[in-house]
């Protein structure tokens, strides 16, 4: 692990900022710094991660300085049991960006971001407690920006894509780390809103269609309904029963149901 000063292109970061030219997990180095006091809006950022998270404990993995890899410290006036829509947030606010640039960005629940279909970025959200109470939210997100951040095979394997690939050129990285934290700010103010679900459902592109999600060693094949106010997806068995999820890899199942 390495800590230096800015590198040129963070130079005009505005809010606190540890940065790592090589960190295990970004998240992880924003929980502890959680703990010791970490002003709201700080972040946590690194060219390379050794041991970076996925949802479901999956690594998050990225050749150094090919991709935008960063923690956000939160503390949003939400109810626990509302944490749920901090991942959402996320999502809409890096799909707002992708707009930006001229791209058609879906969002899969609950916090994959996508662009033609692959995989732009992963977002993990992890509560930070101190014995039974709140310390903040640390929101993980990482995009895959430049065409090294994948090899051929991983591209491929992973269903993903670069914003290079798609763009044609890679962004700036500084620019669009300032532009997501930016529309993050946004929406924090109105992370309890419709509004928020209203921006992710527009994007969704699973609601309504039969989808297949695997939960471990079950499989669960059904309808998407809808989110809920906490962001759990509701799916619609054969039967007719509504299920309530809140973790588990979604995927379209274009024949229908079984």
């Amino acid at each position: 692990m390495e800590r230096n000063d800015l590198p040129d292109w963070l130079v005009e970061m505005d809010r606190p900022c540890r940065y790592y030219t090589r960190t295990g997990s970004t998240n992880s180095e924003a929980s502890t710094w959680v703990l010791t006091g970490a002003p709201d809006g700080a972040i946590v950022l690194t060219d390379e991660q050794t041991a970076g998270r996925g949802r479901l404990g999956r690594t998050w993995l990225a050749e150094p300085g090919s991709s935008l890899l960063f923690s956000v410290i939160l503390r949003p006036a939400l109810a626990p049991e509302m944490l749920g829509r901090v991942p959402l947030l996320g999502a809409v606010a890096l799909a707002e960006c992708l707009e930006g640039l001229g791209l058609a960005a879906r969002i899969k629940w609950p916090n994959d971001v996508q662009i033609e279909g692959r995989k732009v970025s992963g977002i993990l959200a992890e509560a930070v407690w101190q014995g039974d109470r709140l310390s903040g939210v640390v929101l993980g997100i990482g995009v895959n920006v430049r065409r090294t951040a994948l090899s051929q095979a991983q591209a491929q394997a992973l269903g993903a894509i670069t914003i290079e690939e798609a763009l044609g050129q890679a962004p700036d990285r500084g620019r669009l780390l300032r532009d997501l934290l930016d529309r993050l700010d946004g929406w924090l103010p109105r992370a309890g809103d419709a509004a928020l679900l209203a921006a992710w459902r527009s994007r969704a592109g699973m609601l309504g269609r039969p989808v297949t999600v695997q939960q471990g060693e079950h499989t669960l094949t059904g309808i998407a309904q809808d989110i809920d106010e906490q962001g759990a997806l509701l799916v619609c068995d054969a039967q007719g029963t509504l299920h309530r999820l809140l973790a588990g890899d979604v995927s379209l199942r274009e024949n229908g149901l079984a």
